[in-house]
């Protein structure tokens, strides 16, 4: 059997998102809203990491917060610019790599969500985005984002997942690579092409970090006062969400 491709930054899941992954939007807007509720209306300008199709970055902008989007995937990138001129909401879209990526000028919030922080190939690239993030930030600036755990790669991960809209299936297949220490997807595409249909392949992996790494990487980076969220509360309805599977973080860039 012919191995999966590994695709970053990816192309499929990108030019689907919108159509197959907005049932969760309501579960990180009610998180947003509740861990950042006292911080936004200080909230000059912000970026969003891994920006996506620029869904919390615009949320943010008609808000009136001076929002830029940075994303590694050159069709996230177009589809923010194309939502943005759609809504008439002015956003800065950047095509860079979270683990190296500059702002024009610092924000006051950098906002990753929807776990794409495991995204980053390796282990090691953590310390690399959170001195990207802190050198992008002010001084008591915030950086807010959310992990999927290594207890979900275990119990949430394994199996299959089916989903289907006009003209696309997706099946997803998750495991937990225990040798490897990874959540993996393989994700079987069907596209319809006139008459017929076409399969194409995506293989996706993600990192997990420990809480004590995690405040250990942002701490080396320069941040202070560093909360976590288990993320229960805010996926009530989400009988596989576990406590201790998501996490929900809180940073500040110390002020001198």
């Amino acid at each position: 059997m012919r191995a999966p491709i590994r695709n970053r930054p990816y192309r499929w899941l990108a030019s689907y998102y919108d159509d197959l992954f907005t049932f969760h939007l309501g579960y990180f807007e009610h998180a947003r809203r509740t861990v950042l509720g006292k911080i936004l209306p200080d909230v000059e300008s912000a970026c969003d990491l891994a920006c996506g199709t620029g869904t919390t970055a615009l949320r943010l902008a008609r808000d009136g917060v001076r929002m830029c989007g940075v994303d590694l995937s050159p069709v996230m990138c177009r589809l923010a610019r194309e939502k943005a001129r759609r809504a008439q909401l002015p956003l800065r879209v950047i095509r860079a790599d979270m683990r190296d990526f500059r702002l024009p000028e610092p924000v006051d919030l950098i906002l990753c969500e929807f776990d794409a922080l495991n995204h980053v190939p390796r282990k090691e690239d953590l310390p690399r985005v959170a001195r990207c993030v802190a050198r992008a930030l002010r001084p008591g600036g915030h950086f807010y984002f959310d992990v999927n755990n290594r207890l979900a790669f275990k119990v949430v991960w394994p199996g299959a997942w089916f989903t289907e809209k006009p003209g696309v299936a997706l099946i997803m297949h998750g495991d937990y690579d225990r040798a490897r220490d990874r959540g993996v997807t393989d994700c079987e595409w069907f596209l319809r092409e006139g008459r017929l249909w076409r399969r194409h392949r995506e293989h996706i992996e993600q990192v997990a970090w420990s809480g004590a790494e995690m405040h250990r990487t942002l701490r080396a980076a320069g941040f202070d006062r560093i909360r976590a969220y288990d993320a229960v509360p805010f996926f009530p309805r989400d009988p596989k969400i576990r406590p201790g599977c998501r996490t929900f973080y809180l940073a500040r860039k110390s002020a001198p």
